[in-house]
């Protein structure tokens, strides 16, 4: 049996601001357990809610410095088995002890430096040598930096591999080469433009990419944009010269939790053989509850989201009222720039039967909205993986997106000619070839209603499921690890 760690700064059911915690919650879920023995580290966070801190059990403690900016300073460390899996918690309360997973980027970088160098300091004392290190995103950068650096002498260490995993290339970690060199204690040749140095600062995410064994990211299509200039946030050269050890996998969602035959959180369940007869239920409760107008007949297109420039909704601004016909009703969920919460707000208040702008975030009414809507918009101006098309397509709504990142690899668009297809895609960043997909996207719904039932069908019967990455993320641990 071969040992793999999972590091991350966020994981469900503990903590989670995003698609990053679903990943490392679900995937080493789902490895063969006579194959592999996954566990998980992460930060022991005061946020993560208190039922689940109550059951960390004491595992052991040290002290640990890693640059002279951080000196000796305690590190205990906890852990949980939780649904098979084997958890560990770094903890520290001065680092830790936050309402949030993140707060300014300065205070950031030096837990999540502090955080990288304890994980590999824990290891010789909890009973548990990896194989190989999965580290994700930049917040765990600098794990791969000091296994080939200062932990390289050590018995204990060698031979142990790693692959780190890009989420969203736009966060890297980046600080001064005087704070990053004072707090990690890594030394200076190290901060070159081939190794952490990046626009004369330095890069945590750059470090990881460059000493990692192997590099993947959430998507096939990701990992060739993040090879060119516009999708490549200064790394794409990088990305290029290391592109034969790169390879992009779609992220899965879990099918237990998003099954519109058994969720509990939605108003009537349904399943592909009668979504015809059941799923406009969910439509007419959700009217009510939001107080739209009550209409099965209404074309409803739902939108979860951070409300970030990331997400297309300039171009959702640039023609909404072109979207909003009286056929028409739009239900939004989420936060995030203030300038996207008030249009939304702006608009629900200016039609108020057919705008529900929700802005929140609440797991229960987006499962509901998932269940209800009839489309899914998904504009991004780029999108790494996406996972809302994909549970979308669990609920057989529709998505509508561009073709970017992980939406391209995973949404086929309609062929009417050949009657193939499960959504609608644009390619170009432009607000009216986005409308124009949208009235497209309706004509089909209010005329065709037999070539949309049959996009829906298809669209259900996708296996977006963990297990398909977990065989490609599998294939390539074995060999990193010279299994095959």
């Amino acid at each position: 049996m071969k040992n793999i760690l999972f590091a991350a700064s966020e994981c469900v059911p503990f903590i989670k601001t995003g698609g990053l915690a679903d990943v490392c919650g679900a995937l080493p879920r789902e490895f063969d357990k006579e194959e592999w023995d996954v566990r998980v580290v992460l930060p022991n966070y005061s946020c993560i809610p208190e039922h689940w801190r109550n059951q960390f059990e004491y595992v052991t403690h040290f002290y640990m410095g890693a640059g002279p900016y951080i000196p000796e300073k305690y590190v205990g460390v906890l852990t949980y088995r939780y649904q098979g899996i084997t958890y560990y918690f770094i903890d520290n309360q001065e680092y830790f002890n936050t309402f949030l997973p993140y707060g300014n980027m300065r205070g950031d970088i030096e837990k999540f430096i502090f955080f990288d160098k304890a994980v590999l300091s824990m290891l010789p004392l909890i009973n548990f040598r990896p194989d190989l290190l999965h580290c994700h995103d930049w917040q765990t950068g600098l794990i791969p930096v000091y296994l080939k650096t200062e932990f390289a002498g050590s018995d204990f260490f060698r031979g142990i591999k790693s692959i780190m995993t890009i989420h969203n290339l736009k966060f890297q970690g980046i600080w001064d080469v005087e704070t990053i060199r004072g707090l990690s204690g890594l030394p200076a040749e190290l901060f070159t433009p081939d190794k952490l140095e990046f626009n004369k600062g330095a890069n945590m995410l750059k470090g990881g990419l460059v000493y990692a064994d192997y590099i993947t990211t959430v998507s096939n299509t990701y990992a060739n944009e993040i090879q060119s200039d516009y999708y490549g946030e200064g790394l794409n050269g990088l990305m290029y010269a290391r592109r034969l050890d790169m390879q992009g996998i779609v992220n899965g969602i879990d099918y237990q939790e998003y099954d519109p035959a058994s969720d509990q959180k939605i108003y009537v369940n349904y399943d592909a053989a009668s979504f015809r007869k059941k799923k406009w239920k969910n439509k007419t409760a959700i009217q009510e509850e939001l107080g739209l107008e009550v209409d099965k007949k209404k074309f409803m297109i739902g939108l979860i989201s951070r409300l970030t420039d990331q997400k297309g909704l300039d171009l959702i601004e640039c023609v909404m009222e072109q979207i909003l016909d009286e056929f028409t009703q739009f239900v939004v969920i989420g936060t995030g720039e203030n300038k996207y919460e008030n249009m939304f707000r702006h608009y629900a208040w200016k039609y108020p039967g057919r705008v529900s702008a929700n802005i929140c975030y609440s797991e229960d009414l987006a499962h509901k909205l998932y269940a209800a809507a009839d489309a899914f918009l998904m504009p991004s101006r780029f999108e790494p993986c996406g996972l809302t098309q994909l549970i979308s397509f669990r609920y057989g709504t529709v998505p509508i997106v561009r073709e970017t990142g992980g939406l391209k690899d995973t949404v086929h668009p309609y062929n009417e000619f050949e009657n193939t297809g499960d959504g609608f895609s644009f390619a170009n960043y432009n607000a009216h070839e986005m409308l124009n997909v949208i009235n497209y996207a309706k004509t089909v719904y209010f005329e065709r209603k037999r070539y949309w039932n049959a996009l829906v069908d298809r669209g259900m019967a996708n296996d977006y499921s963990w297990k398909v990455s977990t065989g490609k993320y599998a294939g390539i641990y074995r060999y990193l690890l010279g299994m095959v």
